[in-house]
C-alpha cells in the first residue's frame, strides 16, 4: 500500500522526442506553485536550462501527449468521465494559447533549484526518485528482452538438432515396407 501512495504522489513521465520528460503543470503543482508563476521564475533564469533540460512540445505533440494521459487516467479509473474532463481542463485544455514547457531530469532537479523554497527541494527527491524508477524499470525490460532472445536463440537451436534427428530417423521407419516383399518368410508353409 505505501507504494501506491507514494507512486500517486509522484509526477507522471512521458516520452516526448526519445527524452522523458514531465510537464510544467506537473512539477508546478508538485512544487506547490501556480503554473504561471513557475513558468516565470523559469525564465528570470532561463541561462540554467539549456536545450537539453526544457523544451516546449509542439501543437501535434500536445495533442498525442493528451491522449495518452486521458487514455491513461481512464483506464486506470475504470472509467470515470469527470476525471478526465477537469485532467483536460487542468492542464491547459483545447482552447489555452499557450504550449506546456516540458522537462528532462535534469531540467526538474533545476526547477526545484530555482525556486528556493523548502517544498521544491522536497519535491525535487521524489522527482528524482521518479525518474530513477522509470530507469530501474527500463533496466529490467532490457535484462527480460536479453533472456528471451537467449531463449530463442536456443530453441531455432534444438529445432534444428531435432529436424536432423527426425531426418535420419525417417529411412528407418519407411525400410520394413520394402523389405517385407523381398524377405523369405519364416516357419512352416
Amino acid at each position: 500500500m505505501a507504494k501506491k501512495s507514494k507512486a500517486a504522489a509522484l509526477p507522471q513521465i512521458f516520452n516526448v522526442r526519445r527524452q522523458r520528460v514531465v510537464l510544467d503543470s506537473d512539477l508546478a503543482v508538485l512544487f506547490g506553485v501556480e503554473t504561471k508563476v513557475f513558468n516565470q521564475a523559469i525564465r528570470r533564469n532561463w541561462s540554467r536550462f539549456p536545450a537539453d533540460f526544457i523544451f516546449q512540445i509542439t501543437k501535434k505533440e500536445f495533442e498525442v501527449l493528451m491522449s495518452q494521459i486521458v487514455t491513461s487516467e481512464t483506464q486506470s479509473e475504470k472509467g470515470l468521465r469527470s476525471q478526465s474532463v477537469t485532467l483536460k481542463k487542468g492542464r491547459r485544455g483545447q482552447h489555452s494559447k499557450y504550449l506546456p514547457w516540458v522537462f528532462t531530469e535534469h531540467g526538474a532537479i533545476m526547477a526545484a533549484m530555482v525556486l528556493h523554497s523548502d517544498r521544491a527541494v522536497a519535491m525535487s527527491v521524489y522527482v528524482v526518485r521518479a525518474f530513477m524508477e522509470m530507469r530501474d524499470e527500463l533496466m529490467a525490460n532490457v535484462t527480460i528482452f536479453k533472456r528471451l532472445a537467449e531463449v530463442d536463440r536456443r530453441l531455432l537451436e534444438h529445432d534444428v538438432v531435432l529436424r536432423e534427428v527426425v531426418e535420419r530417423l525417417q529411412p528407418l521407419l519407411d525400410a520394413p515396407d520394402e523389405d517385407k516383399k523381398n524377405r523369405r518368410k519364416i516357419g512352416f508353409h
